[in-house]
């Protein structure tokens, strides 16, 4: 292969390519956000609980979600399921679930944390008004604690946008994947490859710059 050349590609057939893939990569990664947050709040309240029957399942989940690298989770569930349903669910849809059903373990983490981050006083202040453990939990310790954590989630959440490249094992169409179909298609991988790099840094440090941003803007708030 000869030396680079850049302008040898037709950009705007690139970005036909590409779209299709950037679309689905955002819609993973805000759906996987989503569910990841709801289940891994649910986890940490879980392992928060006290009570055996609910820390144990969720820590083992936990652990063992922290434990197993994302690409092979990807490929049990999408070759395992289809045995078990006797049916195939397709790539995005196994991309989907697969990714939010990991990312709730490291959101369960951010989430325990900022539960604990929350004054004892105010959860026993709480209680003397007549508050429920439940009534506690929603009103006064988890809205200070999504406060709390929201960087660090917001943070979590550009990690799995880079992690959406994964989904390339199970033939999904994301935006890497667009990439390498316009390479193939003018035959210039390298560049191909080298312009997604520069696009993923863009996206990945111009979302990081607005996080700093807003963590001191709740630093300031505190």
């Amino acid at each position: 292969m000869g030396a680079l050349d850049f302008a040898f590609l037709n950009w705007s057939v690139i970005s036909s390519f590409v779209a299709k893939g950037f679309i689905f990569s955002v819609q993973l990664t805000i759906i996987a956000m989503l569910g990841g947050i709801a289940w891994g709040t649910a986890l940490a309240l879980m392992r928060l609980s006290g009570k055996p029957w609910l820390v144990q399942p969720a820590a083992a989940y936990v652990n063992l979600m922290r434990s197993v690298p994302l690409v092979m989770v990807i490929l049990w569930f999408f070759l395992l399921i289809p045995l078990l349903i006797g049916r195939s669910i397709g790539a995005e849809l196994s991309a989907i679930i697969t990714f939010t059903l990991f990312e709730a373990a490291y959101y369960s983490e951010i989430m325990r944390a900022g539960i604990q981050s929350v004054s004892r006083g105010q959860v026993y202040a709480g209680y003397a008004v007549g508050m429920t453990y439940a009534q506690c939990m929603k009103l006064v310790v988890l809205p200070q604690a999504f406060r709390n954590m929201l960087p660090v989630l917001l943070t979590q959440t550009i990690i799995l946008f880079q992690d959406t490249s994964l989904v390339y094992a199970i033939g999904a169409y994301d935006l890497l994947k667009g990439f390498e179909v316009a390479g193939k298609n003018f035959n210039r991988p390298v560049e191909t490859y080298l312009v997604a790099a520069v696009l993923y840094f863009v996206i990945c440090f111009s979302l990081s710059m607005l996080v700093r941003k807003l963590q001191k803007k709740i630093a300031i708030i505190r």
